[in-house]
């Protein structure tokens, strides 16, 4: 199965996984929220962070409504958003903190791997991103 991978050290900082991501899940015609943020750790130093997709994965045991999902063809945990009932509990429950709060939509937003096809990886300049 394949696997997002991070290399920090290939990350220049550009930013372009964050937008793919974000054209990638458009809501009404507009941008969504993206699933995976750059930060700066030093003098040009990023760190691309998403969601890990844990084997355990504490915001699927956490979730009153089984929303949240491991799907078997990508491995990634994903959103049924008609089940979700907006407790935040899995906000809560991600000990990496790679779950976030869509104030918009009031649902919780995570790296999906973009169905098997994820955006930031595809146009990652560097490859510090890589589905494989």
């Amino acid at each position: 199965m394949k696997r997002l991978r991070v290399t920090p050290e290939r990350c220049i900082g550009c930013r372009t996984c964050e937008l793919a991501c974000a054209f990638s899940h458009v809501n009404d015609g507009r941008p969504g929220m993206s699933r995976v943020t750059v930060f700066e750790t030093g003098p040009e130093v990023h760190l691309p962070v998403l969601c890990l997709q844990c084997e355990e994965a504490a915001c699927i045991k956490v979730c009153p409504t089984a929303a949240l999902v491991r799907n078997d063809k990508t491995g990634a945990v994903e959103l049924t958003e008609e089940r979700c009932v907006r407790c935040k509990m899995c906000l809560s429950a991600c000990p990496f903190g790679n779950i976030h709060w869509d104030e918009p939509r009031q649902y919780p937003v995570k790296c999906d791997v973009c169905k098997g096809e994820p955006m930031c990886a595809m146009f990652c300049p560097t490859k510090a991103l890589e589905y494989r």
